[in-house]
């Protein structure tokens, strides 16, 4: 049985996903995210946190529902373009496997080469870094920081 080896002239690359949101880019490896459906209203409580948007029904399941610009000092934005990603919860809770996170419009899948370069750019919280492909500047987003915003918030 052969065994790949890397090579200094071999490219290795990771298949991404471009996640517009409303005011900025986020970039997540595709494994990320587990679906992504259509927007639906979700089920509001009141006197939540503005970054959380309520539950909704997935798979027989009840996610939260959170806006990252609200969570990262923007605001959430709902409108005809938004839909709704379904990603894996990485922060190791046994009741949280997934979280819901607004997004506007369709993700874009991108092969990532791994000479990506660093952009120069102010992060907000709950983002990791950033870099540059092309004109564009893409968020890292701390997916498990989301998820202890959540928990610290009594919502998961």
């Amino acid at each position: 049985m052969s065994q790949a080896v890397a090579s200094p002239n071999t490219s290795v690359s990771l298949t991404g996903l471009l996640m517009p949101l409303s005011d900025r880019t986020l970039l997540l490896p595709n494994v990320a995210v587990a679906e992504l459906i259509p927007y639906r209203a979700p089920q509001v409580t009141e006197g939540m946190p503005d970054w959380f948007l309520g539950q909704i029904a997935w798979r027989d399941l009840r996610l939260p529902l959170l806006s990252f610009e609200a969570a990262s000092d923007g605001q959430a934005v709902v409108n005809s373009g938004s839909r709704v990603a379904v990603i894996n919860a990485l922060g190791g809770r046994p009741m949280v496997k997934f979280i819901a996170v607004l997004v506007q419009g369709i993700p874009r899948c991108i092969k990532l080469e791994a000479n990506l370069a660093r952009a120069e750019a102010v992060l907000s919280p709950l983002e990791l870094d950033a870099v540059q492909l092309g004109e564009a500047v893409l968020k890292i987003p701390d997916l498990i920081g989301l998820e202890q915003k959540l928990a610290d918030a009594g919502l998961i």
